[in-house]
């Protein structure tokens, strides 16, 4: 990576990508490049347009290429922020909830309420607090992405190797994802695909919202039913696209919304969850299947269904 930076006052800079770079997303290379900027600037630059990708504006889920040149903005930093840091209370849960570790990457059983990573008015996610972990953690990189009440099975990577192979798999649908959700009825009929487009919106308010529309990038879910109760159904999820919020949006637009979606959801069933004891979104990233990025082995990652849920499913069960 080369880049046109300089003493002095905040100048324009132009940063050349190099083959280890490519893969990742633009706007986590700018957090590891701009140290000390606030990620709310960086995504605030980011929307304006004022970074530039080969003279184009680029959107933060861009995915950088060998040789791209970078426009960076004048940016400064009027006083260098303190990191957030993680309470030994998450770093110990976090460690209880590792699935697999090597010498190549991580998997963790994310929990619900927590995001991936910090921004947006988050001050610290997963990937920052394991890397406060550990010292040698400092160069893992997100592999893909869970919804911030999404819990379940989330790859990190140590190497920038390992990231742009497991990034591969995912371009060429060759790692598998499958999720366990609690919906709304009782969906009958067996498995079920569901192919519809998805179009990401952002209202007026600044929230992010995602609909059905034919103007949408391609996104295709199969539902399949694993246990029908008498007013909700457990089905199993498998994604071949990875759209935001695609699985809410898809179960909710087939009449089923996934338990506790308050943005997408149905308010009297989710009412109907709570007084059972559902406190968060039952959305769940089960297990994933994949090649390890060195050896080839193929891997099958499971996350267990956190205490809450299992008791959940227990009193549906007695309900039905």
């Amino acid at each position: 990576m080369n880049n046109g930076a300089s003493g002095g006052p905040p100048a324009v800079q132009f940063v050349t990508i190099t083959a280890d770079y490519q893969g990742q997303r633009i706007d986590n290379f700018l957090v590891t490049y701009l140290k000390g900027v606030p990620k709310s600037l960086i995504y605030k630059v980011l929307r304006k347009g004022e970074v530039r990708v080969n003279k184009g504006r680029s959107k933060p889920e861009y995915r950088l290429q060998a040789g791209d040149e970078i426009r960076i903005p004048p940016i400064r930093v009027t006083e260098a922020r303190s990191p957030v840091l993680a309470g030994q209370r998450l770093l110990d849960l976090l460690k209880n909830r590792v699935l697999y570790e090597d010498n190549e990457l991580i998997i963790i059983n994310k929990p619900s309420a927590m995001a991936v990573h910090g921004g947006s008015g988050v001050s610290l996610g997963v990937i920052e607090a394991l890397r406060q972990a550990d010292a040698r953690s400092q160069k893992l990189e997100l592999v893909h992405r869970l919804d911030r009440d999404t819990s379940g099975c989330l790859i990190l990577a140590k190497k920038r190797s390992a990231l742009r192979q497991l990034h591969d798999q995912l371009r060429e649908n060759a790692i598998t994802k499958y999720y366990l959700a609690l919906v709304k009825g009782r969906m009958a009929g067996g498995r079920r695909a569901v192919d519809l487009p998805l179009l990401k919106n952002t209202l007026k308010s600044g929230e992010r919202i995602v609909v059905v529309n034919d103007a949408g990038k391609e996104a295709l879910s199969f539902f399949e039913p694993v246990t029908l109760y008498r007013q909700a159904t457990l089905v199993g999820v498998h994604l071949k696209t990875g759209r935001t919020h695609q699985i809410r949006v898809h179960a909710a637009h087939i009449g089923h919304p996934v338990a506790g979606d308050e943005k997408y959801g149905d308010a009297g069933f989710n009412t109907e969850m709570r007084t059972l004891g559902l406190k968060r979104l039952f959305l769940h990233a089960r297990s994933l299947e994949f090649d390890h990025p060195v050896t080839g082995q193929h891997l099958c990652i499971t996350a267990p269904l956190d205490e809450d849920l299992d008791n959940l499913l227990d009193k549906l069960e007695s309900k039905s």
